[in-house]
C-alpha cells in the first residue's frame, strides 16, 4: 500500500481515483490499521463479505480492474502488486497504469472489448452457491456460532475449491495465521501444479 500511495501522489491527477478494497471478515478492526500505516489518501473500502471479488469473480487478491470515466472496464482480473513481489506482479504494471492515466483510451495497455469480455470469468451455479455459503458463514461468525461458521465456510471451499480468497480468509483467522505452513503448502501446490495462483499479467510492452 505505501507504494500505491506513492504512485497516487506522483500522478496527482484529479481525474484518477484508486479504490482499494480490503476483503477481510475481520472488518475495519483488522484492515483499518493497515490503511492507517500506509497513510493512504485514496478511497479505502473494507469488504467483509468479499462482495467485490464476487462481482468481478476474482479468485485471489490483490486483483484489479481499470475502469474509465464512462464506466467501461478496459482491463480486468489481473494479480496486481505495485512492484515485483514473490507472489506476483512485475515492474511493468505501475508504468502501464501511469501510461493509461496519461493517454486514456489511446494507451497501448487498454484492452479491446473482446479481450476484456474474454477475461471476465463466468460464475457457475456451484460458484454462486459458494458465495451464498461464504456469506452465511460470515453471518454466523458475527454472532458467535463457530460450528455453523466452519460448516458454511467449508461448504464454500467445497463448492468452489479454486477460490484462493476462501482459503486465505480462513487461514487468517486460524492459529497459524495467513503465512504459516498451510499457506506455504497451498502456494507450493499452485506453483508446481497447473493452476494459476494469480492470472498472469498480460503486460508485455508493445
Amino acid at each position: 500500500m505505501p507504494v500505491w500511495q506513492q504512485i497516487y501522489e506522483e500522478l496527482d491527477d484529479p481525474d484518477f481515483v484508486i479504490i482499494s478494497a480490503a476483503q477481510d471478515t475481520g472488518g475495519e478492526a483488522v484492515a483499518g490499521p493497515i490503511f492507517d500505516e500506509a497513510k493512504a489518501t485514496y478511497v479505502q473500502v473494507v469488504d467483509v463479505d468479499h462482495r467485490i471479488s464476487a462481482a468481478f469473480n476474482f479468485l485471489n487478491v490483490p486483483s484489479a480492474a481499470w475502469i474509465d470515466e464512462t464506466g467501461k472496464i478496459v482491463r480486468i482480473d489481473e494479480g496486481t502488486y505495485a512492484k515485483t513481489h514473490p507472489f506476483g506482479g512485475n515492474d511493468i504494471y505501475a508504468p502501464a497504469l501511469k501510461d493509461w492515466v496519461k493517454n486514456g483510451e489511446s494507451s497501448q495497455y487498454v484492452q479491446s472489448t473482446a479481450t476484456v469480455t474474454k477475461n471476465i470469468r463466468s460464475s457457475s451455479f456451484s460458484e454462486q452457491e459458494a458465495e451464498a455459503a461464504f456469506r452465511l458463514g460470515n453471518f454466523f461468525r458475527m454472532y458467535g456460532y463457530e460450528e455453523k461458521t466452519e460448516y458454511y465456510w467449508n461448504l464454500a471451499k467445497t463448492l468452489n475449491p479454486d477460490s484462493v480468497n476462501y482459503i486465505r480468509q480462513n487461514l487468517t483467522l486460524s492459529e497459524e495465521g495467513s503465512a504459516g505452513e498451510s499457506f506455504r503448502k497451498m502456494f507450493s501446490e499452485y506453483m508446481t501444479g497447473e493452476k494459476d495462483y494469480y492470472r498472469p499479467l498480460d503486460l508485455e510492452e508493445r
